[in-house]
């Protein structure tokens, strides 16, 4: 495990580094000046993707040059137990729409397992962190960082409230799909806030579940140190572990993410 004072250095330089991509990402947006292209999977990508992360691996790269590093737009470079994980826009579809749920996201594994996560989302007002066993922060618009947790619920109900993010596979799969939609028809709300928003509101204990099947490591590295680091349990579907191969998410309180595991693994 990383020391304290290690991890502290890594926060401030993630930190460096998101607000470099911000300086980037957020005039961009403002003035909608920007190209858009696809990628091979048809999802959209912008030159301020791509300036952005370079701007992100430019911080990174001076302070720790020996760390290996995995983004979103320039892929991977580097062999080290350090690994830097990268998504300069998480949202890319927001940032080209026009609507301010986009992120930055940065997060360092060491050994495979994830210590520190910094989610940016300057548009929207809000930043999160947190690093292995310091707890996490919010800094919202107009104010200093305060301590996050998630909510105590204890069990689906009417004051329960749940987020859903991208379902493709998991409607495609319809055991798992009833499963979904038993736990929807036991709570009081079910939203799809989304990308970095339905976890801040997760950790800061504003929604109670978050379910996902269609993601990548690069969407929530940073967000699962966060939402851990807040109180909550943070799994992929079948409750395994997070890792470079993740590809679904399950993020909650204890009691409720146990309860919600427990009905997808019957699906």
């Amino acid at each position: 495990m990383p020391t304290p004072a290690f991890l502290a250095r890594a926060l401030a330089a993630a930190q460096r580094a998101a607000d470099a991509a911000e300086a980037v990402t957020l005039p961009r947006f403002r003035a909608r000046d920007f190209a858009v292209d696809r990628k091979s999977d048809a999802t959209p990508v912008t030159e301020a993707d791509r300036d952005a992360e370079t701007a992100i691996r430019a911080v990174l790269r001076a302070e720790f040059p020996r760390h290996a590093l995995f983004g979103e737009e320039h892929g991977r470079d580097g062999d080290d137990d350090f690994l830097w994980l990268i998504d300069p826009i998480d949202g890319t579809r927001a940032f080209v729409r026009g609507y301010p749920m986009f992120s930055t996201q940065i997060a360092l594994m060491h050994g495979g397992e994830l210590v520190l996560g910094v989610s940016a989302a300057g548009e929207y007002g809000e930043r999160c962190w947190a690093v292995r066993g310091g707890g996490a922060c919010i800094a919202m618009r107009g104010e200093a960082g305060r301590a996050l947790r998630v909510a105590a619920t204890s069990a689906f109900g009417p004051d329960a409230a749940i987020s859903t993010g991208n379902l493709q596979s998991l409607a495609a799969a319809p055991a798992r799909w009833n499963a979904l939609a038993g736990l929807v028809r036991r709570v009081g709300r079910c939203r799809g806030y989304g990308d970095f928003l339905h976890y801040h509101l997760l950790a800061r204990g504003a929604i109670d579940l978050v379910i996902e099947s269609d993601l990548n490591i690069l969407d929530i590295a940073a967000l699962v140190v966060i939402v851990r680091e807040a109180g909550g349990v943070f799994t992929d579907l079948d409750g395994g572990a997070i890792g470079l191969a993740t590809h679904s998410a399950l993020a909650g309180p204890p009691a409720l993410h146990a309860q919600a595991l427990a009905a997808f693994a019957v699906a």
